[in-house]
């Protein structure tokens, strides 16, 4: 056993660990220590970061919902302003097609009483020329006088009832 390499080197190993070990202890415990409060604090900071980053992404979601809820309303209410104009366009667009129908019948009523008027006249014209002649061919020269005074005579009269 004491000729044996491995017995001594053991003996070795304690030794240096009995001699060493609290100033080697002491360094590499506080060097690990260090490490682990460096990673520990790391660690903490990826959590706030992580933090940070689920907040932002809940304000950019709600800000996103907000947008598109807003984006829709004003979709809605483009879509009613646009019914409306076109409703106030389509009365528009009926009232003056009635006002131009109206016009055309107004115009048309005018143009028959204006034809009826020349055609009355016309009438008129001709039954005066015709009775004109019937009387001239049929009548004595002295009765002529006699029915031209009567009428004559008869005219306020006749005036009177066609004014009333």
């Amino acid at each position: 056993m004491f000729h044996d390499p491995r017995f001594w080197s053991a003996v070795a190993f304690v030794l240096f660990f009995v001699l060493f070990g609290r100033s080697l202890w002491k360094p590499l415990v506080s060097a690990l220590d260090g490490r682990a409060e460096r990673i520990r604090a790391e660690l903490d900071e990826a959590a706030r970061l992580r933090r940070e980053a689920e907040q932002m992404l809940e304000d950019a979601t709600r800000d996103r919902e907000a947008a598109l809820a807003e984006a829709k309303e004003l979709v809605e209410h483009s879509l009613r302003e646009a019914a409306i104009i076109a409703d106030q366009a389509r009365r528009n667009a009926e009232e003056i097609a009635t006002r131009r129908e109206q016009m055309a019948k107004d115009r048309i009523a005018s143009a028959e009483r204006s034809a009826l008027r020349e055609v009355r006249e016309m009438a008129i014209e001709i039954a005066i020329q015709a009775t004109q002649e019937t009387l001239a061919a049929s009548l004595a020269a002295d009765v002529d006088g006699k029915i031209i005074d009567k009428s004559i005579g008869d005219l306020p009269t006749s005036l009177s009832q066609r004014a009333a």
